[in-house]
């Protein structure tokens, strides 16, 4: 096995993306802090349908949902969330990645199969993701509502997420335009992944599981706020959590 720590960011990379630059990023600033050699590769959505994409995402320490939704494949998209969460990967969702994380939940966990996105289906009778409710202000009419928007959340006291950044209410940069319909927000609870982050309107801001061993996922992006001299806490957190795991990995290999 590898000495280097592998990351799978499932997702469709586009150069012209700020976001997927700063994935990549932000995954290096906090390799480098915390002194590992970590190695990531964009998985694009319609390779995780074909043969043999469990063993590619196996070969992962780690998964990373991405932003950039609509992605070119739904359900590759949803499969590769649906590997995390079986196989307890250490994983980590933003933006787009925090959206699918709630509809693989939906569909795979509680059993609603037309749960979707308002931006996949807007007829759908069961719209989990949805146009985000409130105009940010002083914004042109039809400019994009969380664009570069940076807001105040806050934090579950207790929460996995609060224990990362040390503190209970934060700054974060969104770039999205959907969120969690809030008729929907049981289903969070009920599959497990319980609402950690909460807007200035009580909005779902991330969820989080304590049956895994790292899940997360955020609608804001923190890989946007990290910087090579001061990685983001959760970014920190989730590449020491995937370190760890593979660690675990080299440890039973030799056992074995």
């Amino acid at each position: 096995m590898s000495e280097a720590v592998r990351i799978g960011i499932l997702g469709d990379f586009n150069p012209e993306f700020r976001s997927h630059h700063a994935t990549n990023d932000s995954i290096q600033h906090a390799a480098r802090k915390l002194g590992l050699k970590v190695e990531s590769t964009w998985l694009p959505t319609p390779s995780l349908l074909e043969p043999g994409a469990k063993a590619v995402l196996d070969s992962f320490d780690g998964l990373w949902a991405s932003a950039g939704s609509p992605f070119k494949s739904f359900d590759g998209m949803l499969k590769g969330i649906e590997f995390a969460r079986v196989h307890d990967r250490p994983f980590l969702g933003t933006c787009a990645g925090f959206q699918y994380a709630l509809i693989e939940c939906a569909r795979n966990v509680l059993g609603v199969k037309d749960a979707t996105t308002a931006e996949e289906d807007p007829k759908a009778k069961n719209i989990v993701i949805y146009p985000v409710a409130c105009a940010v202000p002083n914004r042109a009419s039809g400019a994009p509502k969380l664009s570069g928007v940076v807001n105040q959340i806050r934090l579950r006291p207790g929460s996995y997420l609060a224990s990362f950044y040390g503190k209970e209410v934060i700054e974060e940069e969104f770039f999205c335009n959907y969120e969690l319909n809030p008729e929907f927000e049981w289903m969070a609870m009920e599959a497990g992944f319980p609402v950690v982050a909460r807007g200035a309107n009580e909005e779902c801001r991330a969820i989080e599981s304590p049956a895994h061993l790292f899940f997360i996922a955020t609608l804001y992006q923190p890989q946007l706020s990290s910087r090579q001299d001061d990685p983001h806490p959760l970014i920190m957190a989730y590449i020491q959590h995937v370190a760890d795991f593979h660690g675990k990995r080299l440890d039973d290999s030799v056992l074995a």
